[in-house]
């Protein structure tokens, strides 16, 4: 499966891209899954995900679960959560 996935903010400085197109192994069905296949993949995408916490996701621009199912041709965003004020 292809997916396109952006980094935001700290995972963005930690990881030193803003995106990548990839192909995910088929056995990467969820978010969480990516979310820990990315993380295997070794520096920098260990340290970020593990450094960086808590990480929120969007898949196609809706807030997506680690349960949430991902798609061919999906856009997956990665991202610590923003605060106003």
């Amino acid at each position: 499966m292809k997916l396109s996935v952006l980094y935001f903010a700290r995972l963005r400085d930690a990881i030193g891209r803003s995106g990548e197109d990839i192909e995910v192994p088929a056995d990467v069905t969820t978010v969480g899954e990516l979310r820990t296949w990315l993380a295997q993949r070794g520096a920098p995408w260990n340290r970020a995900f593990t450094e960086v916490r808590p990480i929120r996701a969007a898949m196609d621009q809706t807030m997506a679960a680690d349960a949430t199912r991902l798609r061919d041709g999906a856009e997956v965003a990665f991202f610590p959560p923003v605060t106003g004020g």
